[in-house]
């Protein structure tokens, strides 16, 4: 059974070509460019590629953090931020660099989304009833409101708009996955195309990710073909099997001939780590994604599941079993996990965005109304609130605002940029222009019903990027400590050794205090992060350790690091025997 829709023409206007580009572009590069590497793992990520940009063959084809071998993703992901970074060298510093292939990879997937919504809207098993009469819309004007609709689901989402402008493998990972879809669907009317372009999409997950997605998505999606009769195809087994083995095995095979030493125990750990990051216990990981995933994932995940419920007749479809293929073990491996971790959770946006545009035609008009009733009230209060700590910061009014923000901040002091201004105005006149012009026109077209969630959620980011960009920057970079760090260190020191580091602090204290760390050395400097005391590191006969500096980043209680260096001991005077002469 399928659901009734019923639509005239003027329902399937498509959003003009140049405004979804521009979209697209303004989301992703705003947050990318004029702030440090942040804590966790947007410092982790670009530490790896920062140390394959200044090093060597053996640092490209064995990721690691100066040293330290990072052994849970492939280095597709690293490779990209590190050949920008070697690029731009002479003209951007290392830190903005790496983050330009993030923006493109990010528009990308976009595309990616919409191509595949596209697609599988012009099939006949989806178009609207027709009229007697005529005017109902052309599958292919049909096809692309659902695509717009698709892309503005996918920018709607909350969980994006951070994840999406970190410098980590999830970005490739996740333009992977659109690939996926898009490969699938398009296998439908160009089977060998669509069979190399899903067979290519496999290859680099296994180059970006872990074995055991490459293994679940395999899974999810040829079991998919066995039972959707518009997706079987030999080229899928002739064609695409094979392209992705060779782009699979090309870099196990490459560090294998180059070094293969470390290779053998580099891809070890990595088929390890990868097994043991989905062997926990389920129970604290899924208390934490269902308190984390609906927001992440909101608004694609309710119009995905009432999309399920609307074409319950047409399940085994393509605009249906297709999505399904791939969210179905991305969430297995989400209930999997080892570890309370929203990684995973960006793979689903793809797939989820193009299951939900097709919610859109079946939404009633009270549904709507109630998503664009939200959408503008929550996002106007929310970005009002975002100008008045912005307005508290900069005058000290209102006092109680004001005093949060330097509870929050301590030592911040605000300053006024008139471009990242400029960019705040400009984007809060078009909020308002485009609610007054929702609820006044009150138009008809399909995509009506996310447009608002869509536009306030870039709202809300472009705010966050423009008018808070220093205070976030300020609260997340490791840049102040390491600079007081290196200059309490001795000048002829050897190596340090990381006590309790995290991977994020290793590349921040390395990249802007440079500092050379080393991991099965017997330095002479010890650098530790306490959360409790300790006490003091053990000295020895020869040497005793001096705590020649204490300190934390001025928003965070909680971590505390000290700087020991070894000093050595005094030898005690050798005391002589005076031989006295017996009288004669």
């Amino acid at each position: 059974m399928r659901p009734a829709v019923r639509l005239t023409a003027s329902a399937t206007s498509a959003l003009p070509r140049w405004l979804l580009l521009a979209i697209c572009i303004i989301y992703a590069s705003f947050g990318l460019f004029g702030r440090d590497p942040w804590k966790n793992e947007d410092a982790a990520g670009f530490g790896v590629m920062w140390t394959m940009a200044t090093g060597h063959l053996h640092d490209w084809l064995l990721p690691n953090l100066v040293g330290k071998y990072i052994t849970a993703e492939g280095p597709l992901g690293y490779w990209l931020g590190a050949s920008a970074i070697r690029m731009l060298a002479p003209w951007v510093d290392a830190s903005n660099a790496s983050r330009v292939f993030t923006g493109l990879l990010f528009c990308v997937a976009c595309a990616f989304v919409w191509y595949a919504a596209y697609l599988l809207g012009r099939r006949p098993e989806v178009q609207p009833f027709k009229y007697a009469f005529g005017g109902e819309p052309e599958p292919r004007d049909f096809g692309r409101t659902l695509a717009d609709g698709a892309l503005l689901i996918l920018l709607a989402c909350f969980g994006l708009a951070e994840r999406g402008h970190e410098t980590t493998p999830q970005i490739m990972q996740f333009v992977c996955v659109a690939m996926l879809v898009y490969g699938l669907v398009r296998m439908i009317d160009k089977p060998l195309q669509g069979a190399l372009v899903w067979g290519l999409a496999i290859g680099l997950v296994a180059l970006s990710s872990s074995p055991v997605l490459v293994g679940a998505l395999l899974i999810g999606t040829l079991a998919m073909t066995l039972t959707v009769r518009e997706t079987r195809s030999r080229w899928l087994l002739l064609a695409g099997l094979p392209v992705a083995l060779v782009v699979s095995v090309s870099w196990p095979l490459a560090v294998l001939s180059i070094f293969p030493d470390d290779a053998v125990w580099f891809l070890n750990q990595w088929m390890r780590g990868s097994i043991n990051a989905f062997g926990g216990s389920p129970d604290p990981v899924l208390r934490y994604a269902l308190k984390n995933l609906p927001l992440f994932t909101w608004p694609a995940w309710p119009l995905a599941l009432w999309a399920f419920f609307s074409w319950a007749g047409l399940r085994r479809a393509p605009h249906v079993a297709i999505p399904l293929s791939v969210i179905t073990p991305l969430l297995i491996l989400v209930v999997l996990q080892s570890h309370e971790s929203n990684r995973l959770y960006m793979l689903l946006l793809p797939a989820l965005a193009v299951l939900a545009t097709f919610a859109l035609p079946t939404l009633k008009r009270g549904a709507i109304n109630a998503i664009d009733w939200f959408a503008m009230l929550s996002f106007t209060i929310i970005g009002s609130a975002v100008w008045l700590f912005w307005l508290a910061g900069l005058t000290g009014f209102p006092q109680p605002l004001a005093r949060n923000l330097a509870r929050y901040a301590p030592g911040f002091t605000p300053q006024f940029k008139i471009l990242s201004f400029v960019c705040a105005v400009a984007v809060t006149v078009c909020w308002f222009a485009l609610a007054r012009w929702r609820m006044s026109r009150h138009p008809k077209v399909l995509w009506r019903s996310v447009v608002l969630s869509s536009a306030g959620t870039t709202l809300m980011w472009v705010l966050l990027m423009t008018l808070w960009l220093p205070l976030i920057n300020y609260s997340r970079t490791y840049k102040d400590v390491a600079e007081q760090i290196s200059s309490h260190l001795p000048e002829d020191y050897s190596c340090i050794s990381p006590v309790r580091l995290g991977d994020a602090q290793i590349a921040t204290f390395a990249y802007f205090g440079d500092m050379h760390f080393s991991f099965n050395e017997d330095c002479d400097v010890i650098l530790r992060q306490d959360r409790q005391d300790f006490g003091e590191p053990s000295s020895m006969p020869t040497y005793i350790w001096k705590l020649v500096w204490e300190g934390r980043r001025v928003a965070d209680r909680d971590e505390r690091f000290r700087l020991y260096v070894r000093i050595d001991r005094p030898k005690p005077p050798v005391k002589r025997r005076t031989i006295r002469r017996q009288p004669d």
